[in-house]
């Protein structure tokens, strides 16, 4: 099939699906990646459409380089030491600081699909057969396993973020949640619609959360704080460079909510262009119950794919 413009997603649940024809892989913790190789050129593009080539060009090289035709993977990119915070450094403008990054940490391309209309048994035994001629160290298969079992062990022994169950029987699906992860702790990609000062009004308090509904509007869905002390400066220099834009388009902060407070109606509106990740425990009226963690920034999600079905 042609080059999907976005990867099949997957939305999220409770606990694993049960009965015939699932097949389970551990979630891993890295860039989401599609791998294309046309004609000996390799691009390697992110979840938010992004290319990726150019902060990791030994990823691309030891693609370019693999035996056989043309191929288009779908995988994630990893980095054994450092993990996603040697990830991110990548996403830096200085080629000479990427050159040397790709050479200290070495990135790999985690491969669990081979985006095609057959279903997914027979591009899992594709894939098998691709990764195993192909024979690199910079391109590895991901485990996998129709035994439900294993799948709840890799679940809750720790080594992995969370299990992905997919169908057998379904064609790759771009685009579309037709996958089910199961985290080991919930979590979801919010969008930093805007920001409270603290007391003092000099520094950040707390960020403000939206998700995007089916319309395209961005719904307030609460709030994360907690943010260490000694971040705040360079982070409320960061969210005043965004101050100006239209903050949520949909339902806003300071309207009716068991939250709300007189204290906490001021807040300032951002261009919607900070994604983060946060962990949660409830949700209640398509918002957060309680005030969610700050996982992590997520520099490489687009704003846009932060929707209100990650909390379904």
């Amino acid at each position: 099939m042609a080059k999907p413009l976005t990867p099949m997603e997957a939305r999220t649940a409770s606990e694993l699906p049960s009965g015939e024809g699932w097949w389970y892989e551990p979630k891993w913790d890295g860039f989401r990646c599609l791998a294309d190789r046309r004609a000996g050129a390799v691009s390697l593009t992110a979840k938010s459409g992004k290319s990726l080539g150019r902060y990791f060009p030994e990823v691309a090289l030891a693609l370019g380089a693999l035996p056989g035709r043309d191929f288009l993977l779908d995988g994630e990119l990893l980095i054994q030491q450092g993990g996603f915070e040697a990830l991110q450094a990548r996403l830096h403008p200085a080629a000479s600081r990427i050159a040397r990054l790709s050479r200290e940490t070495p990135a790999r391309l985690m491969a669990f699909d081979m985006p095609g209309e057959a279903p997914l048994a027979e591009r899992r035994a594709a894939l098998e057969r691709f990764v195993k001629k192909a024979a690199s160290e910079d391109l590895v298969l991901t485990p996998g396993t129709t035994d439900r079992r294993q799948a709840q062990a890799w679940l809750t022994g720790g080594r992995y973020e969370g299990v992905v169950a997919k169908r057998l029987d379904e064609p790759y699906r771009p685009g579309e949640r037709t996958m089910i992860k199961v985290k080991r702790i919930r979590t979801a990609d919010c969008v930093v619609g805007g920001f409270r000062y603290d007391k003092a009004g000099r520094l950040v308090a707390s960020l403000l959360l939206g998700l995007y509904d089916e319309a395209g509007r961005l719904d307030h869905v609460g709030f994360t704080s907690g943010l260490k002390a000694a971040d705040k400066p360079e982070l409320t220099a960061r969210l005043e460079a965004l101050c100006g834009g239209p903050g949520f388009t949909g339902d806003a902060p300071g309207g009716p909510s068991r939250w709300a407070t007189e204290a906490s109606a001021k807040w300032e509106p951002l261009r919607p262009e900070l994604v983060v990740e946060v962990s949660f425990d409830h949700v209640s009226g398509g918002r957060f119950r309680h005030g969610t963690r700050l996982i992590r920034f997520r520099p490489d999600k687009a704003p846009e794919q932060c929707r209100k079905d990650q909390l379904a």
